[in-house]
């Protein structure tokens, strides 16, 4: 899985980015069913979230979240790209 991650509006520190990636640890059991993942994060007021997931079957999945906390915020991104990977992986398991 190739994974980007960017940021619009303000930098990204070392904890940030440790975080991201420890919390994408969570979709690793879908490692060889994603080929990549696009997660900006914009700062506003509030951190916005928006991952773009591209399976290898051709479907996408796009999902977003916000918070005003940057952890909050990525959690709740997280539990959404969690239940959006299971519901695809369980849709390709039924057709084989």
């Amino acid at each position: 899985m190739n994974k980007s991650v960017s940021a619009q509006g303000f930098t990204l520190d070392k904890d940030q980015n440790e975080l991201i990636e420890q919390k994408l640890k969570r979709i690793a059991y879908a490692d060889e069913l994603i080929i990549d993942l696009a997660l900006r994060v914009k700062e506003d007021k509030k951190f916005y979230f928006d991952a773009t997931v591209n399976f290898r079957w051709g479907a996408s999945s796009h999902v977003a979240a916000d918070d005003y906390d940057f952890a909050a915020g990525l959690n709740k991104l997280m539990d959404v790209l969690d239940v959006k990977v299971k519901k695809e992986k369980d849709k390709i398991q039924e057709k084989k």
